[in-house]
């Protein structure tokens, strides 16, 4: 098996734009989460996919690999699905964000683990829900499962509905997850979901996971304590500098 993880990295974001190329204490977004990804014992090859000349230059300028890719792919998984068609020898694509400077080598791991015995088309992780605001917050999106973990529905409403009770006390009555946006598709089931037109639900809450779920192509998630510190906006680096100093301290 042949494992093929790419990062998707756009130099035009809205919200920050050049927000692969910031430093971070030091050292770049893009090179941090590049770094990390090497860290995966699974990945037997790592690409960065961008549309952008100076991106491609930085991340050779860092010793990386990486693929120029058209400039209107409509998602970061059309573009992943290109960068493995250039490639072309993997059996297993992951797709790692490029604002995930603290991405954990060993949930990569995880979630090829899921997906390399063929039964499933794609593995996500998941993590637990601890926060009333995080439940109904509309930008954290949330999954109900089966109890083996294969996903029911993803949305950006708190599901499960707890009937009888106020949003501030669901929590304690069980256990709600938020989705990571980390990705292991087995490469044909890449190529079926970026070769079929958007889904409907998909469309209504602007997830692209609910294509896979309506092209019925098996979905498992990963359960994780990993908490995501993504880079979004200026504003998060602060954060994610925190957070590293904090990991540096641990490891001393």
């Amino acid at each position: 098996m042949n494992v093929l993880a790419v990062i998707p990295a756009r130099f035009a974001s809205s919200r920050f734009p050049g927000k692969p190329l910031v430093p971070i204490a030091g050292v770049s977004l893009i090179e941090r989460v590049y770094r990390r990804v090497c860290q995966a014992r699974l990945v037997d090859h790592l690409l960065v996919a961008t549309d952008d000349q100076r991106i491609l230059d930085h991340v050779h300028g860092f010793g990386g690999n990486g693929v120029m890719t058209r400039p209107d792919h409509p998602s970061g998984s059309d573009r992943i699905a290109e960068a493995a068609k250039q490639y072309g020898q993997a059996d297993v694509v992951v797709n790692v964000q490029g604002d995930e400077p603290l991405v954990e080598p060993a949930l990569i791991d995880a979630m090829i683990d899921a997906v390399l015995p063929g039964t499933f088309g794609c593995a996500t992780p998941v993590a637990p829900i601890t926060s009333p605001h995080d439940l109904l917050n509309p930008n954290v999106v949330k999954v109900a499962m089966r109890d083996d973990g294969v996903p029911l529905y993803f949305s950006r409403s708190p599901i499960p509905h707890c009937r009888g009770k106020k949003p501030e006390e669901w929590l304690a009555e069980g256990a709600w997850f938020r989705h990571i946006g980390l990705y292991a598709y087995r490469a044909e089931a890449l190529q079926q979901f970026v070769a079929a037109p958007p889904a409907m639900l998909e469309q209504i809450e602007q997830l692209e996971q609910l294509r896979m779920m309506a092209l019925g192509i098996p979905m498992i998630c990963v359960k994780t304590n990993y908490a995501s510190i993504g880079v979004d906006t200026p504003e998060d680096l602060s954060a994610v500098e925190q957070a590293l100093a904090n990991l540096e301290r641990s490891a001393d």
